[in-house]
């Protein structure tokens, strides 16, 4: 009788180990540092953000960044940020805001282009970000430079986008030197937003040129290969980034940014394929890439690159 009971007890602790895997895998796991750990089951209904059909979408605009030199990089950062040199960039164009939803679903609907990936894990949070003008969120790099191509754009290049958010005076936030634990939308206060708010929600994150968002929000994906010692190596004039690399370079912080990441220098680097809640994007052109796109009939760019798109083998 004893016997019996013994070998019914161990077959129930057999079977719990083994469960223990699989319970694991039902679960998730933590892939990357946007990530934040959670004990609570991810079986969610998505629901609709209540601005997702009564917001009206946020006009699209380019900002102008004049031709000349900035400071890249800084001392008071990590290894990759430095050293501070002067760099000098032509002139270019770049999005005053991030790619929003309302904008990366037209290029979805023209082009038949795939739709933001999503993980089983991050279907809780979803639904908070589908806003009209939240940041598209979910897209790897290539989707990022597809929208861009679509738009008759580019993503900027490193450089590019770390001039358009610092300005030409090596300030290390877009509103001056101080730090401001809200200045931005980060992790760091209790700032209303519990994930990405729509664009432009934050007025001190503001770059001297216009340009918002970019210390806070999500981070962006850039056209650069990420190399360490890039800053110290590449050319000071129209640096074009490296030719080859593993990451790709993400810039500017996102809701989930706490600690010492919160700088306008800070670089992030990242798979090219991946796709996250935290990460987005927006676009830049070359001021003669930019003046053909403003000649062409409205839509002339999105309808052209819709058929190449559609034609071109996947």
């Amino acid at each position: 009788m004893l016997e019996s009971k013994f070998k019914i007890v161990f077959l129930f602790v057999v079977l719990a180990c083994a469960a223990l895997p699989i319970a694991g895998i039902m679960k998730g796991t933590t892939l990357t540092p946007f990530e934040k750990p959670s004990g609570e089951s991810t079986n969610v209904v998505e629901r609709e953000p209540d601005n997702a059909t009564h917001e009206e979408p946020v006009p699209e605009d380019m900002v102008t960044i004049p031709a000349g030199s900035f400071v890249r990089g800084t001392e008071s950062g990590g290894f990759d940020e430095q050293p501070p040199r002067t760099i000098y960039l032509d002139s270019f164009s770049i999005d005053r805001h991030e790619v929003t939803n309302h904008y990366y679903q037209q290029f979805v609907a023209a082009t038949g282009h795939r739709k933001p990936g999503l993980p089983a894990r991050y279907v809780k949070s979803i639904g908070r970000m589908k806003g009209t003008n939240q940041p598209i969120v979910y897209v790897s790099w290539d989707d990022a430079t597809e929208y861009c191509r679509w738009k008759g754009k580019r993503l900027p290049t490193e450089s590019e986008w770390e001039k358009a958010m610092r300005g030409s005076d090596g300030r290390l936030w877009p509103w001056g030197n101080k730090e401001r634990a809200n200045g931005a939308n980060w992790a760091r206060v209790d700032d209303g937003y519990e994930v990405s708010a729509s664009v432009g929600s934050f007025h001190t994150d503001q770059s001297p040129y216009g340009v918002l968002d970019g210390a806070g929000n999500v981070l962006e994906w850039v056209a650069d290969w990420y190399q360490e010692v890039y800053y110290k190596e590449s050319p000071e004039k129209n640096p074009p980034g490296p030719e080859h690399g593993t990451y790709r370079v993400l810039r500017g912080g996102s809701f989930t940014t706490t600690g010492a990441d919160i700088r306008i220098t800070s670089r992030s680097k990242m798979m090219p394929d991946f796709r996250d809640e935290t990460i987005g994007f927006r676009c830049a052109a070359s001021k003669n890439s930019e003046e053909e796109r403003q000649k062409k009939p409205s839509g002339a760019t999105e309808n052209q690159n819709s058929r190449e798109l559609k034609t071109r083998p996947r």
